[in-house]
């Protein structure tokens, strides 16, 4: 089943007097469970597209459909509240509010949902013991490591029960054991949750792991390829 359509879409910013064109009239297709990467030499437009694919930013061209909404068609404010309710975010440097517990931060995200405050903990320890930090989920970010705060980044992006989860080089920060880790537990979650995961990265190790790959270069699609294993091997 398709979760993302992506539809000619082009994305140009203005630099001065002049436009520089980040996407070139990319057509892509993500189905529902997906684990795929995004990459491509710096300037490709990978961090580009996951942010319009995200509602972050405004296409200059085309359109994008997500489980039949069409995101581009939305005023921000409604862009807003769909991105809310169905899309995760793990961001390079984390994003976390440094005045609020791991806790706090799992729980944001279903706050502004309106969920109960039961719920939000009842939940937010659910993904924190997930992740492998419910003894941790009374310090504040300053207290946990980087590979901590990703974790909690990735419980707060899954407690929200997003359909679809953007990692922006959700690795780049960590040394290869942290990275390592984590992305087999978003390869589990992958698996025993069905979410879908879109990444855009640098790193060999997120794209060894992922079952497709897509390459950028010069804002258009260069190329991609599938790995035929199965799943929770390699």
């Amino acid at each position: 089943m398709t979760l993302v359509r992506v539809e000619g879409v082009s994305k140009a910013y203005r630099q001065g007097e002049v436009e520089v064109p980040a996407l070139r009239g990319i057509d892509l297709v993500i189905a529902e469970g997906e684990f795929t990467a995004l990459v491509g030499p710096s300037g490709s437009g990978k961090t580009t597209l996951l942010n319009l694919i995200g509602g972050l930013d405004d296409v200059s061209a085309g359109r994008i459909v997500i489980d039949e909404q069409v995101l581009t068609a939305l005023h921000e404010g409604a862009r807003s509240n769909y991105r809310l309710f169905n899309i995760g975010f793990v961001f390079q440097a984390y994003n976390l509010v440094p005045v609020l517990t791991a806790l706090e931060n799992v729980e944001f995200v279903m706050v502004l949902q309106g969920r109960s405050a039961a719920e939000c903990r009842l939940r937010a320890l659910h993904y924190l013991e997930r992740v492998g930090l419910a003894d941790l989920a009374h310090r504040r970010p300053k207290a946990l490591s980087g590979g901590q705060q990703q974790r909690v980044a990735v419980a707060r992006a899954l407690a929200a029960g997003p359909r679809l989860v953007l990692a922006d080089e959700p690795t780049a920060n960590l040394d290869s054991d942290n990275a390592l880790d984590l992305l087999h537990l978003m390869e589990e979650l992958n698996e025993e949750e069905g979410i879908t995961f879109l990444f855009s990265t640098h790193d060999a190790r997120v794209m060894e792991r992922a079952r497709r790959v897509i390459t950028l270069r010069d804002g258009r699609i260069a190329g991609e390829r599938q790995r035929e294993l199965a799943r929770g091997t390699g």
